[in-house]
């Protein structure tokens, strides 16, 4: 082996290489709309490929510490298969090609990143990442809204920070402010309890976040700080149960989370009253209505998939046609899912969360740090804000979901039962 090719080896196995290459991917995969308007797609595109390129090769080179039983959720893979399967049935194979390149791309990244660090790593590293990028959309609002007093149209910033709001930061809407600053809270409340952080770090962390969710006036923030904050409730009493009643606890939480759901059904005109989304979830029951409709034509199948909605593609271009509106998305992911990938996709895409959510749920219930949460609350997160946003389906909701996904398959899966059978041991990652 040549002293190059040696070097090489070792710095793609190095622990910095790791620590580097996550905050390289999750500075890509929250930064996309920043990145896309600051230069170009064809510029975030070569960015993501690159890093795919780059992950396949330090993946290559610790192959030795990697499972292919357990290199991937099967629910993923299976997603995945359907989606390329659908370009033979897309009213345009190429888009439905391109449009699949992009979801296989973040999701192997998301795998990437979650063999390379383990849960607290990978905590610090979305922690660090969000700091920087919600520090930036604060700059930009104050510089926009008070400094200048004037929009930044190319960032979509409309500069009503001395208004109170909305806010959009870099991030493009409001609502995908709000979701990523959710997102932020948790993950720096995780770190904080951990200690991963000092206290001056993490509390005007946790302050930011807050500040830009409330300033961002998205209705959905509500809804998943009210839904997030029971969910933590619920967990930290299960943590705090002992094992011998924690199955009856679970279960009668499980009853209460049912019965809440009937009730918030039954309630469902009141509190949308209450929260003044009335325009908001009119606007979404008409396109869901419509949704609907092409759905019946195609209902196993869909009509292909495309992701975020292509501008003068059938059926969306039609869709908007008789809504007269541009809608870019479902504005709910299982619609969207079951739009484009019918009834198969929605079960495996129902799965793919389901199963995420059970298994770090259960891991979340008896394991002492408190990091394991992380995982189950981020995933109550991308379920929750699914029925009001499709941002799961791409980009760095996309990513969070196969990220997850993977994470609680390597901490409660059949599969490390058979690595475990064969081996004696469960593989371990690397590197502080």
């Amino acid at each position: 082996m040549t002293p190059v090719r040696a070097g090489m080896i070792r710095l793609l196995d190095s622990v910095e290489m790791a620590r580097a290459y996550t905050l390289a991917v999750l500075g890509a995969a929250f930064g996309s709309f920043l990145i896309v308007r600051m230069a170009s797609s064809v510029t975030f595109a070569t960015i993501i490929l690159l890093l795919c390129v780059l992950g396949a090769a330090i993946l290559y080179v610790r192959r030795a510490e990697l499972s292919l039983l357990r290199f991937a959720p099967v629910s993923l893979l299976a997603f995945l298969l359907l989606a390329l399967i659908s370009v033979f049935w897309s009213t345009d194979r190429s888009e439905t090609l391109i449009s699949w390149a992009w979801t296989f791309a973040f999701a192997f990244l998301a795998i990437a990143v979650g063999h390379l660090r383990d849960t607290l790593q990978t905590v610090r590293a979305i922690g660090d990442t969000l700091r920087v990028l919600l520090a930036i959309s604060l700059a930009v609002e104050i510089f926009s809204g008070i400094l200048i007093d004037l929009p930044i149209v190319f960032l979509d910033i409309e500069g009503n920070l001395a208004l109170g709001g909305p806010v959009q930061g870099i991030f493009g809407t409001r609502n995908m402010l709000g979701f990523i600053a959710v997102i932020a809270l948790i993950t720096f409340v995780i770190e904080w309890r951990t200690q991963s952080v000092i206290a001056p770090v993490a509390v005007p962390s946790i302050a930011l976040a807050g500040f830009l969710a409330l300033l961002s006036a998205s209705p959905t923030v509500l809804v998943l700080a009210v839904v997030v904050g029971i969910v933590t409730g619920a967990l930290t009493i299960v943590r705090h149960t002992s094992a011998a009643r924690r199955n009856l606890v679970q279960w009668m939480l499980g009853a209460a989370a049912a019965a809440s759901l009937i009730v918030a059904f039954a309630l469902r005109h009141p509190i949308i009253a209450w929260m003044g989304a009335g325009s908001d979830f009119s606007t979404r029951a008409d396109l869901w209505n419509q949704i609907l409709d092409f759905v019946a034509i195609k209902p196993f199948q869909g009509w292909g998939w495309f992701g975020s909605w292509q501008r003068g593609e059938y059926p969306f271009t039609y869709i908007n046609f008789l809504l007269n509106d541009r809608h870019e998305t479902a504005l709910n992911s299982y619609f969207d899912v079951l739009l484009q990938l019918g009834i198969a996709g929605l079960l495996l895409f129902l799965v793919l969360g389901g199963v995420a959510l059970i298994r770090s749920w259960l891991v979340a219930s008896v394991r002492k740090s408190v990091v394991y949460a992380w995982t189950p609350l981020v995933l109550v997160t991308l379920a929750v804000d699914s029925m009001f946003e499709s941002f799961t389906l791409v980009g760095a909701g996309w990513f969070m979901l196969v990220l997850c996904a993977l994470r609680a398959g390597q901490s409660r899966s059949w599969r490390e039962n058979i690595d475990a059978a064969h081996t004696g041991v469960i593989p371990t990652l690397r590197g502080q």
